[in-house]
């Protein structure tokens, strides 16, 4: 069972758990899925919809069922020949009155076991904060708070506490010593001497109350990003590792898992040093797993993002990511890059910003650092100051230049972070400095220059262990590992959060991991990365759709088809943009929807569009206006312009929803339907060459839950919806083949068809598709452009795959995404000798030239295998 053929992702919480997951697993194994991949399953914040603010690392979630549901999940996966995935989070917890970690932390200081679990700076300049942890709790400033009454004393069972709000915080055990039993009127905030009492106990303790606002400032615990309730975990010490992984140790031990995903490994101090302990532990373990559970190696992946020229490092002994690279590279192939040069125009055009993505996403980076990260860009220019002091030669650097020098470093910084260790930076690590270098070179006063310079060798340029043991290199050591903590969140809130929000040129290339610079790719890259994936990572994970997403997969595969319709599109937004005049108003002494908010919700709406919705079904029309307001107020705020989450500019809100309910009414509705309906099949068209290449190229394919049938959700938590698996499985019970489902496409059967054929074949061939060496085929005639083709073969096995792109011309407009024979009159594909059987319809031929209408019959896509 290991490596898995197929992953079935789902989303657990108190909606749906564990016990509602026995009900889908005879489904998912009639799929031909080999593994559940299950949410984080460990105990999180009460009513968590994720999973990923866990409070108790010993626990299974007992809002999802608790560990007697896991048996009982564990069990009906095992009668089915399933396993079960678990994603773990290494990197943080959440905090708060459910963490008992946390709680005695706060109750004990420095002193607490605790203490050194958690990634705080008990060094902070700040004499009010320094020894303590500074809490951003507070609705208003700390005064105001204590004179309305929000801060009091209160008994919790017989312990005293502080009451904010309607929450709780410890006390440390030698101020409530100095309580009576009184002690709750003696410091009535009321009256002033009661408030002096309070105040004077509340400064007695290990925390610090801060008003919530001023986190960015001043937090002095690692955040993940910048969410205040969830603490960075300090996994690199051993004791730390070994007691937040002990259930999920003992889960595999028992046979109860059979692999893990790490979340954000890039947040974590060393990712090769926590992959390769990580790998280590599972490895010990196997031993002990009982004799019904697999022996396999466990499965082990990491959420990372690459950039383009970017590989995981193979001695980090995972087997591979969580797929972004992937969804990347399947996406920019069915873009066309014809439609580069008028989308480019209209968007600046319409917007009157000529800048290019790469020029907001620094301008993001830079904007994120002050408004978002100021306390983390203090600590990472506090250690590069202790390792300049740590030297005579480099005493008389000051701090605040090596604040400016981590400015500009950091705005310019084109990956997620560099791994540099004990050997300093290896040779790709070094590319990546050299072009933030340049970069900050370009935007840094020149008197800097040498410091950045000298910077940059602190940072892994020079080896730490090529240092003597002391002062220095320690500091060097500590510096660098801090300055790669912080890389990564302010590349993740700046592109994905920030720029991907405000540059709107063709939303389907604004994703997770992708750069949206680049519109396309040609197939020949396409396949070169499969080659490359087949040598070096044959088991990572393919994904087009998870629970980060920001569009649902077949929306981008909808919205691909503007990039081959690029004028028709440009002449329309102009149309609409005339006529539309009238729904915009004047919020906050400018106009909503700007223009860039503007044409991205036009895009949003012809994408988004459900397939079933008439522009008359008021019904329909509300609940799809309701989901678009959601995410468009959700984006206005990430784009931080004109609102944002920590100061809403609710008018300009109010304001841009109110024009996006009017083009949801009359005339306006009825066109936006006829556009959505233009791009609607060529659109479908490519969302199954999306599925067929992710469930066919080297990788092991990821099924979102609920994505088997068209997936146009929206970013979380519309993604994270319940999944109507009654209907899935009454269409899967009624076996119709691809070519009977294409009448009735829009129900997404047709989808679910394609994909669970392909699954099964998985199933039958297991070896074929996990070893199988993979070749381009390349497709001759007028034709040729639109087919993207390869062959993998594995001991006489072989597997012929084609999918079809760039199918607009043919389809667009059309009622069913199927096309004509004579479309394809000319081209052909040759495949490799043999019998050869379709596995999407059962036809069969010879080898040889096939002509592609005989190859893709009515489809878009096809599968063909030897007999």
């Amino acid at each position: 069972m290991s490596p898995p053929r197929a992953l079935a992702r789902l989303q657990f919480h108190a909606g749906f758990t564990l016990a509602n997951a026995v009900g889908v697993v005879g489904y998912y194994a009639r799929m031909g899925a080999s593994h559940l991949y299950a949410s984080p399953i460990l105990r999180a914040r009460r009513g968590s919809t994720h999973g990923y603010d866990v409070v108790d690392c010993h626990e299974v979630n007992p809002e999802i069922g608790g560990e007697d549901a896991l048996r009982r999940l564990v069990a009906a996966l095992r009668e089915h020949g399933m396993g079960l995935v678990v994603d773990i989070v290494p990197n943080h917890m959440g905090i708060g009155s459910e963490n008992a970690w946390w709680m005695d932390v706060l109750r004990n200081g420095r002193e607490s076991r605790y203490a050194s679990y958690f990634d705080i700076d008990w060094l902070a300049p700040d004499p009010l904060v320094r020894g303590r942890v500074l809490l951003p709790l507070l609705g208003d400033g700390y005064d105001a708070v204590l004179r309305d009454g929000h801060l009091r004393l209160a008994k919790r069972g017989e312990a005293w506490v502080l009451r904010l709000y309607d929450d709780y915080l410890p006390l440390s055990p030698a101020s409530v010593a100095t309580l009576g039993d009184d002690a709750s009127r003696t410091h009535d905030p009321k009256d002033d001497e009661g408030r002096a009492r309070l105040h004077g106990l509340i400064e007695k303790q290990h925390y610090r109350l801060a008003f919530w606002k001023l986190a960015s400032d001043m937090v002095n615990y690692r955040r993940f990003f910048d969410i205040n309730e969830l603490a960075g975990l300090r996994i690199e010490r051993t004791a730390v590792f070994e007691d937040t992984h002990r259930t999920i140790f003992r889960l595999y031990a028992e046979g109860l898992i059979d692999g893990v995903r790490c979340d954000h490994v890039d947040g974590l101090a060393d990712p090769r040093r926590y992959c390769r302990q990580l790998r280590h532990r599972l490895e010990r373990l196997r031993t002990q797993r009982p004799a019904g559970a697999p022996r396999d190696a466990a499965y082990l992946v990491v959420e990372k993002i690459l950039a383009e020229d970017e590989t995981l490092r193979p001695d980090w002994r995972t087997d591979g990511t969580t797929g972004y690279e992937f969804m990347d590279q399947v996406s920019a192939v069915l873009h066309d890059e014809r439609g580069e040069a008028p989308l480019t125009e209209l968007w600046r055009t319409v917007t009157g910003d000529a800048s290019d993505f790469a020029t907001q996403a620094v301008r993001a980076r830079r904007q994120i650092l002050v408004d978002s990260f100021e306390a983390e860009l203090e600590r990472t220019a506090r250690a590069l100051f202790a390792a300049a002091r740590a030297d005579v030669a480099t005493r008389d650097v000051s701090q605040a230049a090596i604040r400016r020098v981590l400015i500009e470093l950091l705005v310019h910084f084109p990956v997620y972070r560099t791994y540099a260790g004990g050997a300093g930076r290896d040779a790709f690590d070094e590319s990546v400095f050299a072009r933030a270098v340049e970069g900050a070179l370009r935007t840094l006063r020149q008197e800097d220059a040498e410091l950045l310079h000298l910077v940059a060798r602190w940072l892994g340029g020079e080896a730490p262990r090529a240092l003597p043991p002391g002062p220095v290199r320690r500091a060097r050591e500590r510096a660098m590992a801090v300055f790669q903590q912080a890389t990564s969140p302010v590349a993740a809130k700046a592109v994905e959060d920030t720029a991907g929000y405000r540059y709107g040129r063709l939303l389907s290339r604004n994703e997770v991991g992708v750069d949206a610079a680049r519109m396309a790719i040609p197939p020949e890259a396409f396949h070169a990365r499969c080659v490359e994936r087949h040598a070096a990572l044959p088991h990572t994970l393919l994904a087009t759709a998870t629970h980060d997403h920001k569009r649902g997969e077949d929306l981008r595969a909808r919205l691909a088809v503007l990039s081959e319709v690029a004028e028709r599109w440009v002449i329309t937004v102009e149309r609409w943009r005339m006529r539309h005049t009238a729904f915009r108003q004047r919020a906050e002494g400018r106009m909503a929807p700007s223009a860039s908010d503007e044409v991205m919700l036009y895009q949003m709406l012809v994408g988004a569009w459900p397939l079933g919705l008439a522009p008359d079904d008021d019904e329909g029309l509300e609940l799809f206006a309701t989901r678009v307001a959601a995410w468009q107020r959700k984006a206005l705020r990430e784009a931080k312009r004109w609102t944002r989450w920590t100061s809403p500019n609710e008018p300009y809100e109010d304001a841009c929803e109110d024009f996006l309910r009017a083009m949801l009414s009359g005339g306006a509705a009825e066109e936006l339907h006829a556009f959505a309906e233009y791009i609607a099949t060529p659109g479908a068209a490519n969302g199954l060459a999306q599925a067929v290449l992710r469930l066919t190229t080297p990788g092991v394919p990821d099924l979102y839950q609920g994505t088997e049938y068209w997936d146009f959700s929206l970013v979380d938590p519309d993604n994270r919806r319940p999944v109507d698996f009654l209907a899935r499985s009454a269409s899967l019970e009624r076996e119709s083949a691809p070519i009977d489902a294409i009448c009735s496409w829009r129900d997404g059967a047709l989808k679910q068809s394609v994909i669970v054929r392909l699954l099964c074949a998985r199933k039958a061939h297991p070896e074929l598709f996990a070893r199988g060496t993979y070749r381009p085929l390349e497709a001759t005639g007028p034709a040729a452009d639109k087919v993207l083709a390869f062959v993998r073969e594995h001991r006489g096995q072989k597997l012929v795959v084609a999918v079809g792109r760039h199918l607009a011309p043919w389809l667009a407009g059309s009622s069913a995404p199927a096309i004509p024979a004579e479309r394809w009159e000319g081209t052909s594909v040759e495949l490799p000798g043999g019998r050869w059987t379709s596995l999407l319809g059962g036809e069969k031929r010879e080898g040889g030239v096939a002509p592609a209408a005989e190859l893709f019959g009515d489809l878009t896509v096809a599968a063909w295998k030897t007999m």
